[in-house]
């Protein structure tokens, strides 16, 4: 317990690595990576038509974290009913993945991103000296990035991706 408080104080108090954000209008990265069970999603395939919110988390199973990924579980219906996919994505393992998943009933796929090279084309910042994400949000539209929450509150992110859909429908 003491490394994991003392991981957060550092969180908390590093300034984070800049990344300049994936510009709107552009065309997601054509990268694969391992869900949480260890099958390969090929996002190019996998974000190609509809709606899909891709949001990058710090790491699974800490508060704020949870508080989103439970958002996004209890309104699940809500995100559907307006055609949006999720799609979460951290550095952590397949392994805390599955456990993440399946501890909190998450009913949308986990991604793990361990080199962040998913992250890295996004252009979402890390906490220095780790391969920890800040949190961000990017809706995507048939293959197309347009729109981005830089600055994610947890608690409001589901509202505010809603509203953004209905905004650029």
């Amino acid at each position: 317990m003491p490394a994991l408080f003392a991981l957060l104080l550092l969180l908390c108090a590093a300034p984070l690595l800049q990344a300049d954000s994936i510009a709107l209008g552009s065309p997601v990265p054509q990268l694969t990576l391992p869900d949480q069970d260890g099958k390969a999603v090929d996002l190019g395939v996998a974000l190609a038509h509809g709606w899909t919110l891709v949001y990058f988390y710090p790491k699974a199973d800490t508060p704020g974290c949870t508080t989103e990924a439970c958002r996004f579980r209890d309104s699940f219906a809500a995100l559907q009913a307006k055609g949006i996919g999720i799609f979460g994505v951290s550095s952590d393992p397949v392994p805390v993945l599955k456990k993440f998943q399946t501890g909190k009933n998450l009913p949308f796929p986990l991604l793990s991103d361990a080199d962040r090279a998913l992250a890295n084309a996004f252009g979402v910042p890390a906490f220095p000296g780790t391969l920890i994400d800040k949190r961000q949000s990017f809706l995507v539209k048939d293959g197309v990035v347009v729109w981005r929450d830089l600055d994610v509150d947890p608690a409001t992110v589901v509202g505010r991706t809603l509203d953004a859909v209905e905004a650029i429908k």
